[in-house]
């Protein structure tokens, strides 16, 4: 299956459909802390956002294709004060009918060897909603670590919370 799915870098061409995805993921409302309504990017400010990432030698995008189409993407950002600068987050979306064929390990071994390589990367990291336990598993089997938790920190419905789950792999030490 893995030999159908290429990742690469993105293109500010890649901004409409990154959209479309970005709203398809929301429109779950299972494992993303914005809401649909509350998103309101649109394709040159999307376009402009993946310049600004590709010009930052301490983030970067990528893209997952399955059979030439996009399915999936992986944003990676980093604090701009020195003292965080080592380090950086990241957020992962894969299309619903896309999960478990392995995108999102592919879209980790990416960004984990981009970091290997980037001398100012030491540490990845993430938060994921306690609830999301197929992500969490994948992230454990990637080397990542749980560090700590937010708890009740995201309230999904009136007397319904869920913990923020931090985790992280260091990089370079």
């Amino acid at each position: 299956m893995e030999q159908q799915i290429k990742v690469r870098v993105a293109v500010e061409e890649d901004a409409a459909t990154m959209l479309e995805i970005q709203k398809e993921v929301l429109a779950e409302e299972d494992f993303l802390i914005t809401t649909v309504e509350e998103f309101q990017q649109t394709i040159d400010g999307q376009k402009e956002w993946i310049q600004a990432k590709l010009a930052n030698e301490r983030e970067t995008i990528f893209i997952a294709l399955y059979e030439e189409k996009m399915v999936g993407w992986l944003m990676f950002q980093s604090p701009h004060r020195k003292r965080l600068a080592h380090t950086g987050t990241f957020g992962m979306m894969v299309l619903k009918e896309y999960r478990g064929l392995g995108i999102g390990k592919l879209l980790l071994e990416k960004i984990i060897m981009w970091a290997e390589h980037n001398p100012y990367i030491e540490k990845i990291s993430l938060g994921v909603f306690s609830t999301n336990e197929r992500a969490i598993a994948l992230y454990k089997k990637m080397g990542f670590v749980e560090e700590g938790r937010k708890i009740n920190e995201i309230k999904l419905h009136d007397n319904e919370y869920i913990d923020d789950v931090l985790m992280y792999k260091m990089v370079h030490k």
